[in-house]
């Protein structure tokens, strides 16, 4: 079997047709999902790129692979599921957006026959241009490109925060030359080459990452009056005191603007889904082209975000308050496996970006690439029903948050918050997480449960990579 892994950046789980998103255009995704199974209980490992990446790569926890800032040195001798195919005979593609520790040079050259960064360069203190950039600039383009920051504005805002979060607008791009489409084109360019070898490639796709800059044809789709997220309007006295300054520091920043703070946000909103709208089409790009060359029997197809994003949703815009919500956390997960996955199935298993790595392995025949932490979940695929996670866990340097039954639990350090602070949802009664119950008295049993869970997970998941470990005591050398 083929692997097929398309990433996006800050994709919003709910933010699909097949999810019910009332606003939503997703016809690909939907597809997709209806050819194979949805995950609607998927979660990131950490709510930032680097960190989260380095998990679908390695497939080991943030703990145990160490990253949880972006970029960093080059971790060598550690191994990659790309790299790990590679080894066994395939030809191996990552496309687009990579975002890895990159110091000296690009953790990933190594790992594949074909690398094609549309963000950076491979060896960065070399300056340069990324191969993206070089395809602009030989088209005379380079000044237009707003992929990566909206032209026209400054780059920082007066709150603090990159200016290119706060604007919208369709990009100044055709839509050949948009940076989702360019990545299509390499991969398809990757898929003639590989000439009957079997490939695993990932086309790793920025948006629905600022700056919101959606090619005019998916800014179009959406009206200028779009209604903002039902959690737009939520009450933020809740929440931890870094939430609420976050929330704060959207409202100020529209002061001496020309729009009110909602405008500004519908702005952002629209410019938001427009992008998860390319993003779509970009998938359709590709499934069109499995079929097209009598492939889409023989490959797996998944779809999945690096993490969520607020883009409003809250009264906020940027996810910088870190671990807050379902709308970072939960991803969306889709896979579409010809002759394992059952078509149109719906799993609410806890599942997470970490069990990619080995499910890939297990469906294509390969063995286990060591020190993986995440769980194989071809079962799921096959519509077994049995649980192969007690608790999904998003983990930031200075917290932590847990998903598990009902409970939606976030552990913050005190020395880091001022404090004794957290949050607590119970996300069947209160899916939008309006209510938060961790003061409340009645609900110490499941913080303290939460605590408990996490304790365990931690210490359980923790890799020792010391040459004496607790499997091997026995009582010949027990004194």
């Amino acid at each position: 079997m083929n692997v097929l892994h398309i990433l996006s950046d800050q994709h919003q789980a709910a933010c699909m047709g097949c999810e019910g998103h009332a606003q939503a255009l997703t016809p690909n995704m939907d597809r997709l999902a209806s050819e194979g199974m949805r995950f609607s209980a998927a979660y990131t490992q950490n709510p930032i790129c680097t960190p989260s990446r380095m998990s679908m790569y390695t497939g080991q926890y943030c703990h145990n692979h160490g990253f949880f800032g972006l970029g960093g040195s080059r971790p060598e001798g550690m191994q990659s599921f790309l790299g790990h195919f590679k080894q066994h005979g395939y030809k191996t593609a990552v496309i687009g957006k990579t975002h890895v520790p990159n110091q000296p040079r690009d953790w990933l050259l190594d790992h594949v026959d074909y690398w094609m960064s549309g963000t950076s360069t491979p060896v960065p203190t070399a300056g340069g241009l990324s191969p993206y950039q070089t395809f602009l600039a030989g088209a005379g383009l380079l000044e237009q490109n707003d992929n990566f920051r909206i032209t026209g504005y400054p780059a920082q805002h007066p709150v603090g925060l990159p200016q290119n979060q706060f604007r919208a607008r369709p990009s100044e791009l055709p839509l050949e030359y948009n940076v989702e489409n360019w990545c299509v084109d390499r991969a398809i360019e990757f898929m003639e080459g590989c000439k009957g070898y079997p490939f695993c490639m990932q086309v790793s796709l920025p948006r629905p990452h600022a700056p919101y800059t959606p090619d005019q044809k998916f800014w179009d789709m959406y009206a200028d009056d779009i209604a903002l997220p039902e959690t737009y309007y939520q009450d933020p006295s809740g929440r931890p005191p870094h939430f609420r300054d976050m929330h704060a520091r959207f409202q100020r920043a529209w002061e001496g603007e020309e729009w009110s703070p909602e405008e500004g946000a519908r702005n952002i909103w629209r410019g938001y889904l427009g992008c998860v709208t390319q993003v779509d089409y970009c998938i359709g790009r590709l499934l069109d082209y499995l079929d097209e060359r009598g492939l889409a029997e023989d490959t797996i197809v998944v779809y999945n975000s690096d993490h969520g994003a607020y883009s409003t949703a809250f009264g906020i815009q940027e996810k910088a308050p870190g671990i807050c919500s379902e709308a970072v956390c939960r991803v969306p997960m889709l896979w579409r496996v010809p002759g394992v996955a059952v078509e149109g199935r719906v799993c609410d298993a806890l599942v997470e970006n970490v069990d990619l790595a080995p499910t890939f392995m297990n469906l294509c025949g390969l063995p286990t690439m060591e020190g993986m932490d995440g769980t194989d979940i071809s079962e799921l695929l096959r519509g077994g029903t049995d649980p192969v996670h007690e608790v999904a866990v998003t983990e930031h340097r200075h917290s932590k948050a847990l998903r598990w039954g009902r409970w939606r639990y976030v552990h913050y350090q005190p020395e880091d918050f001022g404090g004794d602070c957290g949050e607590l949802y119970d996300l069947e009664a209160d899916p939008y997480e309006a209510r938060n119950l961790y003061g409340e008295q009645a609900y110490q049993e499941i913080v303290g449960q939460g605590e408990k869970l996490l304790c365990h997970w931690l210490i359980s998941t923790r890799q020792y990579r010391t040459a004496f470990l607790m499997g091997a005591w026995n009582e010949a050398n027990y004194v």
